[in-house]
């Protein structure tokens, strides 16, 4: 028969030949391990960096910092917080400045940080009823609690203020076991970001962390540490495309107020600053 000929009925002899044969099933896709929510890292520089090993890790969140202007590490930028979160990624926002240095935790100085860590935190866009996380860097004493105390009365006064009367962002803390207990006992912070340093006080075997800081992850090639977190820890995403709204926002944000006159200043004995 020639070629021309059996061109009309070529299916039906395919399906012929075929008839109860098994359809071989398509070959399996790579799937990409799913995401962990509860897994993070922080790292001290900019993420826009490092988005395809993030995006590798699988890791649920990023954190972050606000900092002084004087700073040479760069802050967390509204550009990077958007790629993040159009990432699908979290993003935790920690304010550090000098927190090595016990001289500097006193009331006036968790106003006027708290005055600049919200300043930042509207120009990234960060969403009201998340949290910005304070660090306290060092270990200290029972003593030097005190101190400490004063600065995050500090920290609640001067976000009140900047937020025109009630703090728009929840408040957490990043330290110590003894650190943490004490500022979530006194209701001076509703977060805890538990250091990897677990020989500081209170530090071994205390399970009121809200985030837990641990080792780097070997896979990835960036400074950084590995974080975990359990529950509502504060995180936050922000839209990727209202960058107009982040700037009118800061736009807004007026020249920070001074802290109130007459405020206790609590200093403690120095160790080396940042």
């Amino acid at each position: 028969m020639q070629l021309a000929n059996l061109l009309p009925i070529l299916p039906a002899l395919v399906l012929t030949a075929c008839a109860g044969a098994p359809i071989p099933p398509p070959p399996p896709s790579a799937a990409l391990p799913a995401m962990v929510p509860g897994q993070g890292v922080d790292l001290p520089t900019d993420a826009s960096d490092v988005l395809n090993e993030l995006k590798d890790s699988r890791v649920g969140f990023v954190a972050r910092y606000y900092r002084d202007p004087d700073s040479h590490w760069p802050p967390l930028s509204a550009s990077e917080a958007r790629r993040l979160s159009a990432m699908g990624l979290k993003i935790v926002a920690v304010w550090e400045w000098h927190s090595t240095d016990p001289l500097r935790f006193s009331y006036a100085s968790g106003y006027g940080d708290a005055i600049a860590a919200y300043s930042q935190a509207r120009a990234v866009g960060q969403p009201p009823g998340s949290a910005i996380y304070f660090a306290v860097d060092f270990n200290p004493p029972s003593q030097y609690l005190a101190p400490i105390e004063e600065y995050f009365r500090g920290i609640a006064a001067g976000l009140a203020s900047a937020s025109g009367g009630t703090a728009d962002y929840k408040v957490g803390v990043y330290g110590s076991g003894a650190v943490c207990d004490t500022m979530k006992r006194s209701g001076l912070a509703q977060y805890c970001w538990l250091s990897n340093s677990i020989a500081w006080n209170g530090s071994a075997g205390y399970e009121d962390w809200d985030i837990r800081q641990g080792d780097r992850m070997p896979e990835l090639s960036f400074n950084h540490d590995f974080d975990e977190a359990k529950n509502d820890y504060g995180g936050f995403q922000v839209a990727a495309d209202s960058g107009g709204t982040f700037a009118a926002a800061a736009a807004n944000v007026g020249a920070p107020p001074a802290a109130p006159l007459g405020e206790p200043t609590l200093t403690s004995a120095a160790v080396s600053p940042r």
